[in-house]
């Protein structure tokens, strides 16, 4: 075929024979989130550059780098969210759900685009589960937002998966520790890289996000955020340890965490699992208590968590956990002549109120065809109807597995006689 246009490099399409894995993934997590209380919300893929260049940080390679930013008709300059927590918060605090009962725990499941190099698990638009707690500031918030991603990945069957957190500290903290980076760095620019001499400048903590095995090489001697923490932030780690201790859920402490994005505030975590003999972060998130000041709000504690869909698919499918299949077509009705194709109509409406998934030709085939469709696509049972069947309002229910025929009415009360017949059937094959 010679198609006017193509999927554009770095985007997917989920066909139906892989949706059914993103709609079992998306139910689960959103069933296990349900029962921590977070509730459900979405927001516009598109917002003002500004919101993101505040929140993620100009320093930050997904602002200088990777974002999705155009000017619209209006002469505004807009960008495709990079990530969901800021717009979430936007949100918040435009609609003023901050002044609600606290804590307020929300879920979503969003696209996000980043214009960076495709690979194995990240694409340019993907696609991202978070949950984010609003004005919880104890570390039980943070226990809490853990330990909802854990009962998540128990739940989904995922294996050798474990638990890194470390603590980056309040803004003050963190000036401290930049400082101190910095001048480690200096003492060995001659090493590092154009961009990471940059950000030595720009944004120092930045280096440690550098794959280049020059720059790598420097990270394992300097400065660790566990020595620049103040008092409060060091206890708020403690209590954190102890939570987790008291959740009975394992964990690494990590100093060298410091994430992409610069709102991070005192605890960072990640869950990371190993593919292909390469360690992977699945999830990440952390806490990020001034961001809501940046954003011209009030003081509002948050942590929350995101999960990337992609990368989640690729471990299930790694480590073969089994999905659900979709579910069959359970009752294929194949009409010939008119006014079988109008009871066939009345039928299949009946039964779709009685929650049956069942369809019908549409195309016009012949009953050989109809028939050979239904095998193919692996219904269940199969009514033909024909004049005669509509004549006599009787017909059969074939099994299409084991070829078994069963009458059925196709009078006044339909529906209520099927039902009862269909479940005698269902019951009988099953007990085979």
């Amino acid at each position: 075929m010679n198609l006017i246009s193509k999927r554009i490099r770095g985007m997917q399409d989920v066909l139906p024979n892989e949706s059914v894995r993103w709609e079992m993934v998306e139910r689960v997590m959103k069933e296990e989130a349900s029962l921590y209380g977070f509730k459900y919300i979405r927001t516009p893929v598109l917002e003002q550059t500004e919101l993101f260049e505040r929140s993620a940080g100009e320093s930050s390679d997904v602002v200088n780098k990777e974002m999705y930013t155009f000017t619209d008709k209006g002469g505004r300059s807009v960008t495709l969210r990079p990530e969901g927590t800021a717009g979430v918060l936007r949100a918040v605090l435009e609609n003023g759900m901050h002044n609600d009962a606290l804590p307020l725990k929300l879920m979503y499941v969003t696209s996000c685009y980043r214009y960076e190099k495709p690979q194995s698990g990240r694409l340019r638009e993907f696609f991202q589960f978070g949950l984010e707690i609003f004005g919880g500031n104890s570390a039980m918030a943070d226990a809490e937002i853990i330990s909802v991603s854990k009962a998540i990945f128990e739940r989904l069957g995922i294996r050798n998966i474990s638990l890194e957190i470390n603590a980056i500290g309040c803004p003050e903290c963190k000036e401290s520790y930049n400082q101190a980076v910095k001048e480690y760095f200096k003492e060995r620019k001659d090493s590092l890289c154009s961009t990471c001499l940059e950000r030595l400048e720009r944004n120092p903590l930045r280096i440690f996000d550098c794959k280049n095995e020059s720059c790598k090489a420097l990270h394992k001697d300097a400065p660790v955020t566990l020595q620049y923490l103040c008092k409060d932030c060091a206890e708020h780690l403690e209590k954190l340890k102890y939570y987790l201790d008291a959740a009975e859920i394992d964990y690494i402490i990590n100093p060298r965490i410091v994430r992409g994005l610069d709102y991070y505030t005192k605890t960072v975590f990640e869950f990371v699992t190993n593919v292909d003999g390469s360690p992977l972060t699945v999830c990440g998130g952390g806490r990020y208590d001034e961001l809501s000041k940046q954003m011209g709000g009030p003081k509002l504690s948050a942590i929350g968590m995101g999960l990337g869909m992609e990368r989640l698919l690729m471990v299930m499918e790694k480590q073969g956990i089994e999905f659900e299949e979709r579910k069959p077509c359970e009752i294929y009705i194949a009409p010939m002549g008119e006014s079988a194709k109008l009871m066939a109509i009345d039928m299949c409406r009946k039964l779709r109120s009685a929650s049956i998934y069942c369809e019908l030709d549409l195309v016009g085939r012949n009953i050989k065809s109809q028939m050979k469709y239904a095998d193919k696509t692996k219904v269940k049972y199969c009514i033909v109807l024909g004049s005669q069947e509509v004549e006599d309002k009787k017909a059969k229910l074939k099994n299409m597995a084991t070829g078994e025929e069963f009458d059925i009415e196709l009078g006044e009360n339909f529906l209520e006689n099927f039902m009862k017949q269909y479940i005698n059937i269902e019951n009988r094959m099953n007990l085979l």
